[in-house]
């Protein structure tokens, strides 16, 4: 399986500089201790929910490496985004980026509206059409079989059952059940930590601006990409989006309800 350091093209939609998460900020996760000993692995598409996991994940340990998958995504411009995001939350702590191509394997078990140019819609079973299944498996599979080879210990992961789709492949359930064979199929004690479990998005958004102030919430504003039709040509005070599919309604939704939290009384 290929890894690599991803060579993404320079993007005139994702910022070339993008400020780097506070070392020194609040936590909201007051437990988790910063353990110079653990390394983490952050799987890392250039979205907002996995750009805030790795700015997490800087606050917190002395390496943290990225791996970031193309699977025949309709919103592939979501990868360009990756190598500038990780250019300014540079520190010390950043490590090698790992990039694999699922494309071929996802493709020959089928396409989905998130592969494919197909209306997006909700499926009988009530999950949206754009539910891929098995790809966050996959994903975790790869990144496992990354972490063993590097000495990794922790998979940091943006998965969320509050404010979602409906995935079960994003339950914590699965997590669990992820680490339990992960752990059990390569004889590691690895630790899959999802700090964006039992957080919406709007909680995500306020995050964001506890690890790096406005600057982080600017930057995954502008700089990150969330929406399933690849829509870079319209800006809206969420991001850039057609504004319309289900993930740019939940970003959408997300900062608002922070914004209104946030405004003074």
């Amino acid at each position: 399986m290929p890894t690599g350091t991803l060579q993404a093209p320079p993007s005139p939609h994702c910022p070339e500089a993008v400020p780097r998460p506070s070392q020194k900020g609040p936590r909201s996760d007051k437990s988790a201790a910063v353990t110079s000993s653990d390394h983490a692995l952050v799987l890392f598409s250039g979205g907002q929910d996995s750009s805030t996991c790795l700015a997490w994940a800087l606050a917190r340990y002395a390496h943290v490496e990225t791996i970031g998958f193309a699977y025949g995504q309709r919103h592939a411009v979501e990868l360009t985004c990756r190598e500038p995001i990780r250019a300014k939350l540079a520190t010390p702590a950043l490590g090698r980026d790992h990039m694999v191509d699922l494309s071929a394997a996802l493709a020959a078990l089928g396409s989905t509206a998130l592969t494919s140019d197909t209306e997006i819609a909700m499926s009988e079973e009530g999950l949206p059409n754009t539910f891929v299944p098995g790809r966050n498996l996959l994903f975790l599979t790869c990144a496992g079989a990354i972490a063993y080879r590097r000495g990794i210990k922790r998979i940091v992961a943006g998965m969320c059952e509050t404010d979602y789709s409906g995935y079960p492949d994003c339950r914590d359930d699965t997590i669990k059940a992820m680490q339990l064979a992960l752990n059990l199929g390569m004889q590691r004690r690895f630790v899959l930590e999802t700090p964006l479990m039992w957080r919406d998005k709007a909680a995500t958004w306020m995050l964001a601006h506890e690890l790096g102030g406005d600057a982080l919430v600017e930057m995954i504003r502008t700089g990150t990409h969330s929406c399933y039709l690849g829509d870079r040509s319209r800006l809206h005070n969420w991001g850039y989006g057609c504004g319309t599919c289900p993930a740019c309604e939940l970003r959408a939704a997300g900062w608002q309800r922070w914004r209104a939290a946030a405004a003074p009384a």
